[in-house]
């Protein structure tokens, strides 16, 4: 009996060694950490510039939306402080031309005020009304984006002519009072959508059995729903990706021509060489105003679009993924001393699954946004329990980890990411990179399966805090 309980304890506590033995560093050992991830780390002390951590550092992993901390820091150093997107009203003989440079913050408002002010000039358009998206190229998708994902809001596509951040809404409802007998899909009027081919399923008791919505979109704009759908979750509000930004953008701008009483012979067409004299513009917010949105709230478009802008800047070419890419790693070598040679850059989001970058190369990073305070990128990162998208991760929300920790965060499917700087208990600083992938968990309750995640993040940082 004594021989077998001594087994089962060794068995146990092998197992248990086991589990928690994720790290070749013994001081990281100890704590629970999500069971199947692979963790990188790399910690360094602000002042010294000593290593506190070094796991995995050289191990290239997806940097999720800490692609954006990439993004910013390139857009600093390549276009002006004062740097704003434009988009202008020109006129010709006979016709008229919007000249879209790609604003990520364009809106149907910001449309109507261009339209008000050719009016001033014109309510008569004797020849065509042309759209010129010259500022991109016309790959609106980065290599490695899922076609999963292709048709909701926070991948829309990055496109030189972009208004309302390419995204509409819809909706699919009951068509009668329970039990659910149809489905019926609505939404805005310049999509269209059907869901004919879903499965209604009564009940909760099967709500751990594989019940999910699917959705494609085609080129008109249009978007199917298939798949299943819980009939308690009714009805399902939608926020969809516009697919086709051109054709969005002519029928829109077609309604607001006829609000304003401007009588167009022609027609509106996509022309990308077209060229007239200004008579009316619109300006973004200035470049830090936008790098601050796309920190806070890890707003894609916004990255995407300024990468695109980087590499027309720089290039002085129609921006694209692949020479916004090429553009930061030469400015990054030139000006910051960065050598992101072998990095992997396919956007400017960290949407891209093709992504990759080292703990050690976006330290590299971190350590030049801190250092170099003047480019004032530092105030656009999020704060914990604070701002942005730290303001409530629960796994640093709480004493003492709140207010500590200026960081950016990285999420996508399996990832979960931090870097940035925390400040420790003793009055000490140390700059972070956190990169964790291949966590998958049992539980469909979200709450459930981040706990994991939670755990680790918050025993992790606290040994910081405390012991450093």
């Amino acid at each position: 009996m004594t021989k077998y309980l001594t087994l089962v304890m060794l068995l146990f506590f092998s197992v248990s060694t086991h589990a928690t033995q994720t790290f070749s560093d013994p001081a990281l050992n100890g704590k629970p950490t999500p069971e199947g991830a692979d963790i990188a780390l790399y910690v360094v002390d602000t002042a010294s510039g000593k290593e506190i951590y070094s796991e995995r550092a050289e191990q290239f992993q997806q940097p999720a939306s800490l692609q954006k901390i990439i993004t910013g820091l390139g857009a600093r150093l390549i276009l002006d402080k004062d740097f704003r997107f434009e988009t202008t009203m020109e006129t010709t003989e006979r016709d008229v031309i919007i000249n879209f440079s790609g604003d990520p913050t364009f809106t149907r408002t910001h449309l109507r005020v261009l339209v008000e002010k050719l009016k001033l000039k014109q309510t008569t358009i004797d020849g065509n009304l042309y759209l010129n998206g010259s500022a991109f190229d016309t790959s609106e998708r980065a290599v490695g984006l899922p076609w999963d994902i292709m048709g909701v809001c926070y991948s829309a596509p990055s496109s030189s002519i972009t208004m309302n951040g390419n995204c509409i809404y819809g909706k699919i409802e009951g068509t009668t009072p329970a039990p659910v007998k149809g489905l019926k899909a609505s939404g805005s009027p310049y999509i269209s959508i059907s869901a004919d081919d879903i499965i209604i399923r009564e009940g909760l008791e099967n709500q751990n059995i594989d019940c999910d919505l699917k959705l494609t979109a085609d080129n008109k704009n249009h978007f199917s729903l298939n798949g299943c759908v819980g009939s308690h979750r009714l009805p399902v509000n939608f926020h969809l990706a516009v697919q086709n930004t051109t054709l969005y953008l002519k029928e829109v701008l077609q309604e607001e021509l006829d609000r304003a009483g401007i009588r167009l012979h022609g027609k509106i067409i996509r022309d990308d060489t077209a060229h007239g004299t200004v008579i009316a513009l619109h300006q973004s917010e200035p470049l830090m105003k936008l790098i601050d949105l796309m920190m806070k709230r890890s707003d894609n478009l916004i990255a995407d679009n300024l990468l695109k802008t980087v590499g027309r800047v720089y290039y002085k070419q129609p921006g694209s993924y692949e020479n916004g890419a090429a553009a930061i790693k030469a400015v990054f070598k030139e000006k910051a001393g960065i050598d992101l040679s072998r990095a992997i850059i396919m956007d400017g989001s960290g949407l891209s699954r093709n992504n990759r970058v080292t703990a050690k190369q976006l330290m590299q990073v971190v350590q030049y946004i801190f250092s170099n305070k003047e480019l004032g990128l530092v105030d656009t990162l999020p704060v914990s329990g604070q701002s942005g998208t730290l303001r409530y991760r629960s796994s640093l929300i709480n004493t003492p980890l709140s207010g500590k920790v200026t960081a950016k965060t990285g999420s996508i499917y399996g990832v979960y990411n931090l870097a940035g700087k925390i400040n420790t208990k003793s009055g000490k600083s140390l700059y972070f990179v956190q990169l964790l992938s291949n966590y998958h968990s049992d539980s469909d309750n979200r709450n459930v399966a981040r706990k994991p995640l939670r755990d680790f993040e918050r025993g992790f940082y606290e040994k910081l805090f405390n012991e450093h």
